[in-house]
């Protein structure tokens, strides 16, 4: 999936990818897609959650060789 920004979070345990994602988004514009780079698996759980409270929009999660790259697309202000 093609991303505007990526942030790398990789190492980093709960809530710190998710902190660094809102910090990210607010500076996105509407419609921008957001790469969030994490080892913890955690984040499987995390950002669907995070999507769903703040409006914005979970396009999905990769797997790829233990790390995760989970995607969100800015939908709201």
């Amino acid at each position: 999936m093609e991303a505007n920004k990526k942030v790398d979070c990789y190492g980093l345990l709960c809530p710190m990818p998710i902190v660094l994602t809102a910090d990210t988004i607010k500076g996105m514009e509407i419609g921008e897609i957001l790469e969030v780079r994490a080892s913890d698996e955690g984040i499987k759980h995390d950002m669907p959650a995070w999507c769903k409270v703040t409006g914005q929009r979970f396009m999905g999660i990769e797997e790829r060789d233990g790390e995760y790259f989970a995607y969100v697309q800015k939908i709201k202000a």
